[in-house]
């Protein structure tokens, strides 16, 4: 743990914080400048003698092939992030629906992202971050005077008076930082890790001052900057401002030893997340504990393409240099070699020419020689360009697309244009798509979603009246972008080629192709598809009695069913009851048989009567019994 005692020599914040970034800018200068000022170059077409690939160079041409795949890369994000329009929402964890505050949260945030045009600066860090590699931007707190239109009646009602409701409002804004203008501890890979960043830039002088009127920073004196072009925004101007101050901006952590009583509290350990603003390098201008309630760090940053175990990300400049750097070297050889073969030379007999003569060549121009001009004078030339120099120009613009995965439909012959078959366009479309994706995700994740995450904790903190407190889960709902978006209708044309219309399908591709092509009445069409995808209330009153009748005749079916069953069940009992009266009826016979002639054979024996009698009341019972059993089975 760091002790104060252990230091013999005092030391301020603001030396602390110094010493930090002049240590943390030395690395960037020693690593990344160099890099980072060609980049720049190459992007915006600026030439210097120190991006010459021979020293007999004399063409300063810079082939657009890089700015191209700049643009075409960075135009297709911003097309996936905001070609929508709205391109985030809000999920809480509530159970029963989406309750009314989240709405309002939604509308009220996107209403205040246009207010502070957070799309502008997000475009501006995703130029950086194709350009340099890395996206910074920096989230401001302001206090700004909001103005309104309002009438007042005066005068007991009589009259209305008309003038400007003005009421103090906080709001967040997005302010895109260079990578020169940003320091961040070597050893961190990401702001969140890292013991600090800082933000090194110049600002107006005013600015400062306003800020010390306000209470923002200590009353103290500030002088001037000295000259940086290091620092300046565009280090290609000859005559860059002088009216401005150097502000050192640290967000981190500070030993807890510097710091006064008033900003330490109890649980603090060893170090205490601070904000310290410096100027010019030594002036302290306000030192404070981090105020943000979720104690994050105003600063978001994502790389374009990740570097393992590096902060500073991989460009799209980065990756098509080599490319570039051959592309240009090329074309410069041929405009020097036209230099050589187009103009017009001449070869002279020095000997033969008039004392102070001019050996220029141009129309009109006499030339005086000592003897015969056709022995003196003779034109000269060096041949003609090859030209192989087109092809192979050719060929190293598609290496900086391969290299780039930026692409437009002339820009690989035979690949991606008309040329190509649509297996071979489905195949090309498919890598640079699955490219731009990675990016964009990695976009979303690193930076868009933070930011509307940090956003609305500090609106939620500074402006309680205007935004609900509560626990939202922020999601981006950005789309395909333009190669994507034509990729996928071309798809579903052909899919929808496959199906008649009065298939189910058919209208639910039709509105997929419509939700992906980018015209003006887009949402109208979507809402006539599904109004007309929904029956009217005539048609859904039929479909409410067929669906009746429907119901009624299977109720009369199943009943008729149920009584087939039931006769059958019951003829079934009467064939088992039948079949077991069969003995009985036979024995029956046969007892009455024997009585007959018993009956025949003596008449007057009274032992025979007496039997007789017997056998027939057993016959009448059992008679009866067969009767009953017939009875029970019908």
């Amino acid at each position: 743990m760091l002790n104060k005692e252990e230091f013999t020599i005092e030391q301020s914040v603001e030396d602390w914080v110094m010493d930090k970034c002049e240590s943390w800018r030395n690395h960037f200068e020693n690593n990344y400048e160099n890099k980072f000022d060609e980049y720049y170059r190459l992007w915006r077409g600026i030439f210097s003698a120190e991006d010459r690939t021979r020293d007999s160079e004399r063409s300063q041409i810079i082939s657009p092939a890089l700015q191209q795949a700049v643009e075409s890369s960075v135009a297709e994000i911003e097309e996936a992030t905001f070609g929508r329009g709205r391109f985030f929402d809000i999920k809480d964890d509530l159970r029963d629906g989406e309750p009314q505050d989240v709405v309002y949260l939604r509308e009220q945030l996107f209403l205040d992202f246009q207010k502070t045009k957070v799309r502008k600066g997000v475009a501006e860090c995703l130029i950086n971050a194709a350009v340099f590699g890395t996206g910074i931007a920096e989230i401001v707190l302001e206090e700004e005077k909001e103005m309104k239109p309002a009438s007042q009646p005066i005068m007991e009602g009589q009259m209305q008076a008309v003038g400007v409701n003005i009421s103090d409002r906080t709001v967040c804004k997005l302010r895109p930082i260079l990578p020169q203008n940003f320091l961040i501890d070597p050893v961190a890979t990401s702001i969140e890790e890292a013991i600090g960043v800082a933000i090194d830039e110049y600002v107006p002088y005013h600015q400062v001052e306003l800020l010390q009127e306000s209470g923002v920073y200590l009353d103290v004196d500030i002088t001037l900057a000295p000259q940086d072009t290091d620092l300046d925004a565009d280090h290609e101007l000859t005559d860059q401002p002088d009216d401005k101050v150097r502000l050192t901006k640290y967000y981190g952590l500070v030993p807890k030893y510097l710091l006064d009583e008033d900003v330490i509290e109890e649980e603090d350990g060893a170090y205490v997340e601070c904000i310290v603003v410096v100027a010019n390098g030594g002036t302290l201008l306000k030192i404070e504990r981090n105020p943000y309630m979720m104690g994050d760090r105003p600063v978001i940053a994502f790389p374009w393409d990740i570097v393992p175990g590096r902060f500073w990300g991989r460009g799209v400049c980065e990756k098509g240099y080599n490319s570039q750097k051959a592309l240009d070297a090329e074309l410069r050889a041929r405009i020097d070699a036209l230099a050589l073969t187009v103009h017009p030379m001449m070869a002279m007999d020095a000997t033969r020419l008039p004392r102070g003569a001019k050996p220029e060549v141009r129309p009109g121009k006499i030339l005086l020689t000592n003897g015969d001009p056709r022995e003196v004078l003779q034109p000269f030339n060096f041949g003609q360009v090859s030209q192989i120099t087109f092809a192979q120009a050719d060929s190293l613009q598609r290496m900086v697309q391969t290299a780039t995965g930026a692409i437009d439909s002339a820009g690989i012959p035979g690949s991606i244009n008309g040329e190509a078959t649509a297996a071979g366009i489905s195949m090309s479309l498919g890598a640079i798509i699955k490219r731009h994706k990675r990016t964009l995700i990695n976009f979303q994740e690193s930076f868009l979603i933070p930011f509307v995450t940090k956003v609305a904790h500090r609106y939620m903190q500074f402006e309680p009246e205007i935004y609900p407190v509560s626990d939202y889960k922020f999601e981006v709902t950005s789309s395909l972008g333009i190669i994507a978006r034509e990729y996928e209708v071309t798809q579903l044309v052909q899919l929808l080629q496959t199906m008649g219309s009065d298939s189910p399908l058919y209208p639910v591709l039709i509105q997929s192709i419509i939700d992906n092509m980018n015209i003006s009445n887009r949402e109208q069409l979507i809402q006539v598809i599904q109004q007309a995808s929904q029956p009217t209330p005539e048609q859904q009153q039929a479909q409410q009695v067929a669906q009746q009748v429907q119901m009624e005749f299977q109720q009369s079916q199943t009943n008729a069913l149920n009584g087939q069953a039931a006769e059958s069940q019951a003829r079934a009992q009467k064939i088992v009851q039948e079949t077991k009266a069969i003995p009985v009826e036979l024995e029956n016979d046969r007892i009455k048989a024997v009585a007959t002639n018993l009956k025949a054979g003596n008449e007057d024996d009274k032992e025979f009567e007496r039997r007789m009698k017997v056998t027939e009341k057993l016959l009448e019972e059992r008679r009866l019994n067969l009767e009953t059993a017939k009875a029970m089975t019908s």
